[in-house]
């Protein structure tokens, strides 16, 4: 890794605390971009403009890469450009402006809160052994009844094994919150500490995989894709779906937006408010459901 990359890549995991897998995904479309410029250092690559990036995106395109993609690549690079302006001691660190592609914007889909509590049974019930399946039935308990994203559930340690009330998370970007821990949650937590086979020191993580390490987050995903499909929940009823219904739910029990952006650990409400959305597309589909006019049709003159 050229000397750039290296001071980039420690300026996202140390500086910024991005998730490991945003600074593997920021490096590598930095890298991408000097591979096809001559630049070697900051002040070549701050000098770097528009077309630069128009004409990376293209390369990139053209090897197939989605409108989401596209998006994520071109805001890693227009991160790449202003740190080098700040670098090379340019006194406008803005990067260059360009319109990255349209998209279409989607609603979460949230599950029931049956569907929710089934699917967390469901997977624990089919590992081979007690103590598996009940370390990913607290695992998913703590992304539906706590908000948690999976990386954070996962980052917890041996300190967790006895858990309190709430318990502080750091999320993106280093950002820590304060999370109230339901009686439910704790109590499987409990169950799986218990039986876990493994020594649970606090500087250790709290999940651990058959052989003792670090709980992959793919294991639990593989595991929700296929109890999903037999019990007839959708493709999109992902481990991050669960805390998208924490939230729905939360929102249609009356919780206000600050509130909710706080256990959520948005940066901003923008973030959160997309939930005012989702609780009004699952409002109408109640309504549309059990209302007995939407059943027949309209007399005439309605």
């Amino acid at each position: 890794m050229s000397g750039l990359l290296a001071r980039w890549e420690s300026h996202l995991a140390t500086e910024r605390r991005l998730s490991p897998h945003t600074v593997r995904a920021y490096v590598r479309a930095a890298e991408r971009l000097l591979e096809k410029t001559d630049a070697t250092d900051w002040q070549a690559v701050a000098k770097l403009e528009a077309p630069a990036l128009r004409a990376q995106l293209a390369r990139r395109r053209a090897d197939g890469l989605s409108n989401r993609s596209a998006a994520r690549e071109l805001s890693a690079l227009r991160a790449f450009l202003a740190f080098a302006r700040a670098e090379a001691g340019f006194d406008d660190a803005q990067a260059p402006r360009l319109r990255g592609p349209r998209i279409k914007r989607t609603l979460p889909r949230p599950v029931t809160p049956d569907e929710a509590v089934h699917l967390a049974e469901r997977i624990g019930e089919e590992r081979r052994e007690e103590w598996t399946g009940l370390r990913d039935r607290a695992v998913l308990l703590l992304l539906y009844g706590a908000g948690m994203r999976l990386g954070e559930a996962l980052s917890l340690t041996g300190e967790h094994a006895q858990i309190d009330e709430t318990i502080r998370v750091t999320g993106k970007g280093g950002k820590t919150r304060v999370v109230p821990i339901l009686p439910a949650i704790r109590s499987a937590i409990a169950a799986y500490v218990a039986a876990c086979p493994h020594d649970l020191t606090a500087d250790k993580p709290l999940f651990r995989g058959t052989r003792g390490g670090p709980l992959s987050p793919g294991l639990v995903q593989k595991a929700m894709a296929e109890v999903r499909a037999e019990i007839g929940l959708p493709a999109n009823a992902t481990p991050h779906a669960l805390r998208h219904s924490f939230a729905t739910h939360l929102l249609g029990a009356g919780a206000d937006l600050r509130s909710l952006q706080e256990l959520l650990g948005h940066a901003s409400l923008g973030s959160t408010q997309i939930y005012t959305e989702v609780d009004a597309a699952s409002l109408l589909d109640t309504y549309r459901n059990a209302h007995p006019r939407e059943k027949t049709a309209p007399e005439r003159g309605d």
